[in-house]
């Protein structure tokens, strides 16, 4: 894999506990990306993510994983745009993973009854380990 996004977010936002913005990753030539999100995902730090998840959903890959697992933080707003990237991914035949093991990320999911429409897996790993459904 190698990172293949390098404008850095506004001062601020959408940076994780290491300043490090959300990264873009490209496996298996162009067929898979992988969304690195960190930090916070919530209202005042969501246009980098967003921008980010727009940004892959044009390049149409048959495999889009959402790597939550440093997020330490999720509001509904976080989940209005993973929700939203569903939908466009759907739309688009795009096979939509969320890699997470951070439990706010879990618990958010769970209480609102979003678990059910993401396939979760516990780690990046685990979701590119996973065949890929034929189109």
């Amino acid at each position: 894999m190698h990172a293949d996004h390098d404008d850095p977010p506004a001062p601020g936002q959408g940076l994780s506990p290491d300043g490090e913005p959300p990264v873009l990753l490209e496996a298996d030539g162009s067929r898979t990306l992988v969304c690195r999100l960190a930090g916070d995902l919530d209202i005042e730090s969501l246009t980098p993510a967003q921008h980010l998840l727009e940004e892959a959903l044009t390049r149409a890959p048959r495999l889009l994983v959402i790597d939550l697992e440093q997020v330490r933080f999720c509001d509904s707003a976080g989940l209005n745009l993973l929700l939203k990237t569903r939908a466009s991914a759907l739309k688009a035949d795009i096979e939509l993973r969320l890699a997470t093991a951070a439990v706010p990320v879990l618990r958010l999911l769970e209480i609102t009854g979003a678990r059910m429409v993401f396939t979760l897996y516990p780690s990046t790993a685990a979701a590119l380990a996973d065949p890929v459904d034929a189109p």
